[in-house]
């Protein structure tokens, strides 16, 4: 099955304290941050904290994605230094164009060789952060084989939108099924923009309901207490549950007798339906809601 990315916590790079904690928080995925929650003059400092973290930490199966700075800055320098470090996944930051991806997809393979580390092992991640970059999203998500996911940075959308963040998210309606449909045409995940405003619980959940009906994978998080929130929205019900573990089962059954037709109170079930049920029975096991066992 397919990883689940429902969490992906924003971690500083320069706080030792969170990058100890961070495998504490039960997020699916850690970011660890060496651009925007990083100042200038922190910077290598932060490289070489997260750097550590990576070769130090057990952070057992989190994906574990580093945001880098540009390539235009440090970006070169943050590469060579989690790619050696062993991260899952790199993240750019702005991304506006397919040439992007393939320049640092380029950087990539080429710490990859310098450090004899198998060409591939490191995998990026794109976010998109303006109009250019939304109206590129196909392009962007299908630049490189590298790319496990494209994600919405808001708050620099909006600022280049000439408008801000309102409740009902209008104002970002058009860079959310943009992203969404790109990411699923370049069979990669999409992953939905922070919410900042920590204490207001209800705006919080009422948007990771909204982007769990638009179809994305996961969403952004700031703070811990936001994780269980966005896994209570993406638990699915008990009648859900039910329905993906006969799929299941009678997958099973056909193929214990040797069938290619599998088939459910009398209906073909196809490829659609079992992808649906297969990811109903990783988010109920994620969440603790049924044990491996049951299927």
């Amino acid at each position: 099955m397919a990883r689940l990315r429902r969490t992906m916590m924003f971690v500083p790079g320069a706080n030792a304290a969170m990058l100890r904690d961070a495998p504490l928080y039960g997020a699916d995925s850690l970011m660890f941050d060496l651009e925007d929650a990083v100042s200038l003059k922190e910077k290598d400092t932060a490289r070489l904290l997260v750097y550590y973290a990576l070769k130090t930490f057990d952070y057992h199966s989190v994906e574990t994605v580093v945001r880098i700075n540009g390539l235009e800055t440090v970006g070169r320098q943050d590469i060579e230094a989690m790619v050696l470090a062993g991260v899952d996944v790199i993240r750019l930051p702005k991304t506006e164009t397919a040439q992007d991806i393939v320049d640092v997809d380029s950087a990539i393979s080429e710490m990859e060789k310098k450090y004899e580390i198998p060409l591939g092992r490191t995998k990026m991640m794109a976010a998109i952060e303006s109009a250019e970059g939304v109206l590129n999203a196909r392009e962007i998500a299908k630049a490189s084989s590298r790319l496990i996911g494209i994600a919405l940075g808001a708050e620099d959308y909006v600022t280049n939108m000439k408008t801000r963040r309102y409740p009902d998210g209008q104002e970002l309606f058009f860079a959310r099924s943009s992203i969404l449909h790109s990411a699923r045409a370049a069979g990669i995940a999409a992953i939905d923009t922070v919410y900042s405003d920590v204490e207001n619980e209800a705006g919080f959940l009422a948007e990771v309901q909204l982007i769990k009906q638009l179809g994305f994978d996961g969403k952004s998080v700031i703070n811990p207490r936001q994780i269980p929130l966005v896994n209570q929205v993406y638990a699915p019900t008990e009648k859900e549950i039910q329905q993906a573990k006969e799929v299941i089962w009678a997958i099973q059954d056909a193929e214990s007798k040797g069938s290619g037709v599998v088939s459910l109170n009398g209906k073909m079930i196809d490829k659609p339906i079992v992808e649906r049920a297969e990811r109903v029975i990783a988010l109920a096991l994620a969440t603790k809601l049924i044990s491996e066992e049951e299927v």
